[in-house]
């Protein structure tokens, strides 16, 4: 249970001016605050009253709703309180120093959600599915949130935990009971229940890479050399004028970038100038930019002039897409060129393709209706318990039943590690302090 007995308080509601502003307040002195704000006038809870809300000299701040919610039948799993109040900055901001000198404390990004956590509200992917809620970037982003925070996501983890345990409790209780007759270590349903669990785990891993793409979207950074039609992808891409093209060599000399959606992705594009030796020291500046770029992009876009002749498509990274573009002038000699993407930026020509290509590079699985979104943290704790399960595997097939038990232990640690059931206070820290304050 959450071990803090103090009241808090924050404005709910964006920065700015709005019609209605809304202040929460959580803990055990929530509904006296609140009353005493209102001039200690009566109030039932889960009904919307319209109250007066003074200051200490009994001047009228202004008048709005209390809606008082008795814990552990609210969100935090305390009692809750919501002033609702006219928008402005000045009068949220005077009656939230008011709640705060009747004995709440400001609180801090995240506290709301983290009370809910602690107080067993809902678990760690729940929680943290309310921030990617808020932040959602496409309507599919927040309808695979609201999945999450439904429990979608938690249910998959749920299901490969009972998997586990089932397995562990197999494999301990051969230990312990070595006298047996029976060598149930060498049963192959155990081997084939492990070998399913393994499977298990790498099919929800699949979706939740598709779920990180989708939550935190991806960067692509559009390289080649000059001329090759890097700022006509980029304008198709978006659909309209954003970068200069030119037929003159080095139009592009700064990195230019726009945020679009692919598939209901969220994608950062960035233009960036052609990579060639050059004299002129402010094309070079560009073409260090795009070096740099290259770097830190989810995804690097090498466009290729299919209209001149190519002697060699050079290939080498595993997040890199080769595209042949002006295919719409396509030279004979580039008929057969290996490539993973042929497009003409002028005419559209293959642009659904490319689309499809880049989808497919960064996500395991198609966006659809029973997508959830997550985290890079799930990522690698499942990753983690994954290896624990294979490795797992291969004890269990030397015969070794005591190595085979402890990887099964630290594989279901990583995964409760997702739920929050076994959680550092660091990582709670870390989590939560992302989240917007009043949330």
């Amino acid at each position: 249970m959450n071990p803090h007995n103090d009241t808090i308080a924050a404005i709910a509601t964006a920065p700015g001016t709005g019609g209605v502003g809304i202040i929460r307040i959580s803990g055990s002195d929530a509904f006296e605050i609140a009353g005493r704000l209102a001039n200690n006038t009566h109030f039932k809870p889960r009904f919307a009253h319209f109250r007066e809300f003074f200051n200490a000299e009994q001047q009228l701040i202004d008048s709005g709703l209390l809606l008082y919610f008795p814990g552990p039948g609210s969100f935090t799993g305390e009692d809750v309180v919501e002033v609702q109040a006219h928008g402005g900055h000045v009068v949220m901001h005077m009656l939230l120093a008011e709640i705060i000198r009747l004995g709440a404390r400001m609180a801090r990004p995240g506290e709301f959600s983290e009370r809910a956590f602690l107080n067993e509200k809902m678990d760690l992917v729940q929680a943290e599915a309310i921030a990617d809620l808020i932040s959602g970037g496409s309507e599919q982003a927040v309808l695979a949130s609201q999945r999450s925070l439904q429990g979608e996501f938690s249910a998959h983890i749920n299901a490969l935990l009972k998997q586990l345990i089932e397995t562990r409790v197999w494999i301990e209780s051969a230990i312990d009971f070595p006298e047996e007759e029976i060598d149930f270590l060498a049963d192959q349903q155990l081997r084939t229940q492990l070998s399913a669990l393994n499977q298990a785990l790498i099919n929800v891993l699949e979706k939740t890479q598709t779920g990180v793409v989708l939550n935190q979207g991806i960067s692509i950074a559009i390289i080649g050399a000059p001329n090759v039609g890097k700022s006509s992808i980029l304008n198709a891409l978006t659909e309209e004028q954003t970068a200069i093209i030119s037929d003159i060599a080095g139009t592009t000399r700064d990195v230019i970038k726009a945020d679009i959606l692919i598939h209901g992705i969220p994608v950062k594009l960035v233009d960036t100038a052609g990579i060639r030796e050059s004299d002129d020291p402010i094309e070079q500046q560009g073409i260090e930019r795009a070096r740099a770029v290259q770097a830190s992009c989810d995804v690097i876009v090498t466009v290729y002039d299919g209209s001149r002749v190519i002697e060699q498509i050079a290939q080498t990274r595993p997040n890199e897409l080769s595209v042949l573009n002006k295919i719409d002038r396509l030279h004979p000699d580039n008929q057969n060129l290996k490539v993973d993407a042929h497009m003409s930026a002028k005419t559209g020509e293959g642009l659904d393709g490319f689309k499809q290509q880049i989808i497919a590079l960064v996500s395991k699985g198609d966006i659809s209706e029973d997508t959830f979104t997550a985290r890079q943290r799930h990522i690698e704790q499942l990753k983690l318990t994954q290896q624990h399960v294979a490795t797992a595997e291969q004890h269990l097939a030397d015969n070794i039943g005591e190595l085979a038990a402890e990887e099964l232990r630290l594989a279901q640690a990583a995964l409760n590690a997702i739920t929050g059931e076994f959680t550092s206070d660091d990582l709670l820290g870390e989590i939560f302090s992302s989240f917007c304050i009043g949330k």
